[in-house]
């Protein structure tokens, strides 16, 4: 599919080109046609001619996308497309990143991994290149991200699943630049509050970002990027080294935990601030932030702690590029506030709504068409009502500590609700129920199904289980006990985001999303990390789950939920 210029003799349309400091990843020719190629390729990859940031998409002739709708180019940036614009304003960014191969580029992963101090340095460069905007705010971290995210327009993009979205690019190159582009508010808007544990004046969380999602979103991208490498090497060398198909199992499994982690994080981004008029309380998306502002970072830890055991075992230390990637992440965790102290903080959050959470099952499974916030390639949900303050907007969403609060203490519940009432409230149990149900129902010769309606029984009756001691955890949210709890019920949580993004995500197009093997590796590992044990023989689904990984790095796919396709 072509991406060209229209005919304006007297008037051409700008393109967005790479910034002078990067002369290894020229702007592209015109009518250039878009095509991702695999990292190994020698040659720079042509990219889209696409509007510049104050062009509007597809208004006064500044795109023509050859297709039968003007939106063909989303369909052929990922498999769930996003909005042509949040398309746009991706490929603007990537362009703008430059090859991550190059190493003379500031933003190319052997750059972004370097020791601080040449990091720093290639900072200050990189920031003049990019442009004047965003200058003002220092050389840092912020004053980084302010100028890429300005040039590429995505201070048009305010629904906070599809910022995130459009942010991928950058995500997955750098958690602590990416942690700060999450962050960034708009041109001449100061950054959204500050990072945990650092000192400076806390101002007004402007980004439409939740601040407990503000870490785990750039951390399943960076991870995700790790990953990737680390898959590269297994299925490049594989043919020719047997040793190193061992590792193509534990790959699959962390495809599978990542795409989970990710899972929850798009439903809690996705997921409405505040309750809807007269919808009543409920598990609100504060909470459901605060369950991945604990289990992304958990359960990522132990897949980053195996990508370090692949890449070592396959010679890629830290002098490599995945290797580097790695260690660069892991020093950057504090940063984001997605260590151990962070995750520690939202589980004594946790602690304390147990009681709400313990209130919350419906006497059915649920039935009916999934919500629209587990729909991933759906429009995202509407604002909240006039006059309910959204998340962000409630102080400085900080803790004396400098913790990110988002409207929850430990101790207390969180504010807001469902967010989403009527026939679209869905609860933890009702997910669960719906997906025991059809190990009953479904298909006899469906094996992976019926595996994956049984795991869910199981889950079920282990979150039943918990009820009764989640009603008086509440009183002491710090005691061992209702960590522990917090801990368990965060994880069935996960399980039941993974249940509904899959079933949102089975309408009939054949998408990996939509099957079962992925979901049941990831059901599989969150059974293990319950100490639940597994129900009767079931299918291996790690073989296809790593079919799907190497076709992916072999193709130019991303290792996420949308399956996008990778620039360079």
């Amino acid at each position: 599919m072509a991406v060209t210029q229209p005919a304006a003799p007297s008037a051409p349309v700008p393109a967005v080109t790479v910034p002078p400091a990067r002369t290894a990843a020229p702007a592209p020719p015109s009518g250039a046609a878009f095509t991702a190629r695999p990292p190994a390729a020698a040659s720079v990859p042509s990219v889209p001619s696409v509007p510049s940031a104050g062009e509007e998409a597809g208004g006064g002739g500044a795109v023509r996308v050859a297709g039968p709708v003007p939106g063909a180019l989303a369909h052929r940036y990922a498999a769930l497309p996003p909005p042509l614009r949040v398309a746009l304003a991706a490929l603007r960014l990537e362009v703008l990143l430059g090859d991550p191969r190059d190493a003379a580029n500031p933003y190319s992963l052997p750059a972004l991994a370097a020791p601080a101090p040449a990091a720093s340095a290639g900072a200050a460069a990189s920031a003049g290149a990019v442009g004047s905007v965003g200058a003002g705010e220092g050389a840092g971290w912020s004053g980084r991200a302010g100028a890429l995210l300005t040039a590429a327009g995505l201070g048009q993009v305010r629904a906070a699943d599809q910022r995130v979205r459009a942010l991928r690019p950058l995500l997955r190159r750098d958690l602590a630049l990416g942690r700060a582009a999450v962050a960034w508010g708009g041109p001449g808007v100061p950054p959204a509050g500050r990072v945990r544990g650092r000192a400076g004046v806390s101002s007004p969380v402007s980004s439409p970002v939740p601040a407990a999602l503000m870490g785990p979103a750039p951390l399943v991208a960076a991870a995700g990027g790790v990953l990737r490498q680390a898959a590269l090497v297994v299925a490049g060398r594989g043919s020719g080294e047997p040793a190193l198909r061992q590792w193509q199992p534990v790959l699959a499994a962390a495809f599978a935990d990542l795409l989970a982690c990710e899972s929850l994080t798009c439903v809690a981004l996705r997921r409405p601030a505040a309750p809807a008029p007269g919808s009543g309380s409920g598990v609100g998306a504060g909470l459901l932030g605060a369950v991945a502002g604990y289990v992304v970072p958990t359960v990522l830890a132990d897949v980053l702690a195996q990508l370090g055991l692949v890449l070592a075992e396959c010679g890629h230390g830290p002098a490599g590029t995945g290797g580097g990637m790695l260690a660069k992440l892991t020093g950057d965790l504090p940063l984001a506030g997605v260590d151990a102290a962070g995750a520690a903080y939202w589980q004594a959050c946790l602690a304390g709504a147990l009681p709400a959470l313990a209130g919350e099952e419906p006497r059915t499974a649920h039935r009916g068409p999934v919500p629209a916030f587990f729909r991933l390639a759906d429009p995202p949900a509407p604002a909240p009502a006039a006059g309910v303050a959204a998340a962000g907007e409630q102080g400085d969403g900080h803790t004396p500590g400098g913790h990110e609060t988002d409207g929850l203490e430990p101790g207390g519940y969180g504010v807001g609700g469902d967010g989403v009432g009527g026939d679209d409230r869905v609860v933890l149990s009702g997910l669960l129920r719906a997906g025991a149900a059809r190990a009953d129902g479904g298909d006899g010769g469906d094996t992976g199904g019926a595996a994956l309606g049984a795991l869910a029984r199981r889950l079920l009756t282990e979150q039943r289980a918990l009820r009764r001691p989640c009603r008086t955890a509440g009183a002491d949210p710090g005691a061992v006990a209702a960590r522990a709890l917090a801990d368990r019920q965060a994880l069935l949580w996960l399980a039941a985001a993974v249940l509904g993004v899959r079933e949102a995500a089975d309408d009939g197009r054949g998408l990996f999303l939509g099957g079962t093997h992925w979901a049941l590796l990831a059901l599989t590992g969150i059974a293990g990390r319950l100490g639940v044990p597994l129900p009767g023989p079931a299918p291996d689904p790690r073989a296809p789950v790593w079919a799907e990984l190497a076709g992916r790095v072999r193709r130019g796919v991303d290792c996420d939920v949308y399956a996008t396709r990778l620039l360079w």
